[in-house]
């Protein structure tokens, strides 16, 4: 089990570069972990899904997702966090090698390379085929939706770090409240299964017991479910609608340039 994320701050060799430029990570402390489920919480930019893309890397997963095996790498921008990685340290209790990266920004990517790597041309000889542990066919023949909770019910019930780049993007309030029975039923049955999820969902950031860590506010600290800003946001929308939006359209910040005026 994963139980804590140290920066090395004299390995640091530039401060004003990215990532050490995003103000959280820069300031990041020792994060002690003792829960098998924790989240990272925190508005666009702050650095969740950075540090996740780190921990991944640091692990030996591939940039784009996957697991030991399966390394896709299709762009420079997967080695952005690469001197974040070498300044991590991740310190275990029991470090198995085993687990599953999912990166929702890159999946596509990812479901690609599995049908590469289970080509009875291309991959001739190498090894046996490997779509039966994926469901018995292409990820690609599935709606997103679909397709991600195939992955997870198939890769993700079983001991190992799992590591999960805003899953919710793909999955439906339903379907979220599935993944958190297959995050119990997993963490139930594998004592050495643990989740590091990086959301936005206020369904996924409730599972009992859960450790969050929120980015907000240029600096990473613990805080409990009732304080998370997805929870107020999505709390205060559904009781007091009308008012919210009220509030909201008075005087809406511009999402778009003003159009010249002739």
């Amino acid at each position: 089990m994963l139980k804590k994320i140290t920066l090395l701050r004299e390995r640091v060799e530039d401060w004003t570069a990215y990532p050490f430029s995003v103000p959280t990570i820069a300031s990041l402390p020792e994060i002690s972990i003792h829960s098998r489920i924790a989240f990272f919480a925190g508005e666009n930019g702050t650095g969740k899904s950075t540090l996740l893309e780190a921990i991944a890397a640091h692990y030996g997963f591939g940039p784009e997702g996957g697991n030991r095996n399966i390394r896709n790498d299709t762009t420079e921008h997967n080695h952005s966090t690469d001197t974040l990685v070498r300044a991590l340290r991740l310190s275990f209790d029991k470090r198995t090698g085993a687990g599953f990266f999912l990166r929702a920004e890159s999946f596509f990517n990812t479901a690609t390379q599995i049908d590469k790597l289970d080509d009875p041309i291309e991959n001739a000889g190498i090894g046996p085929p490997i779509f039966p542990s994926y469901g018995g066919q292409s990820l690609h023949t599935r709606s997103h939706g679909e397709t991600f909770f195939t992955l997870l019910d198939r890769k993700f019930r079983r001991n190992g770090l799992f590591l999960l780049d805003e899953p919710e993007a793909a999955l439906s309030p339903q379907r979220q409240l599935s993944f958190l029975l297959l995050i119990r039923d997993t963490l139930r049955h594998y004592k050495d299964a643990q989740f590091l999820i990086s959301t936005h969902s206020p369904v996924l950031l409730g599972y009992p017991g859960a450790q969050i860590f929120s980015f907000d506010g240029g600096h990473l600290q613990e805080i409990d479910y009732e304080d998370t800003a997805p929870l107020q946001i999505v709390r205060r929308f559904t009781t007091d609608r009308d008012n919210f939006l009220q509030e909201l359209f008075q005087e809406p910040p511009s999402l778009f340039e003003e159009p010249d005026k002739q």
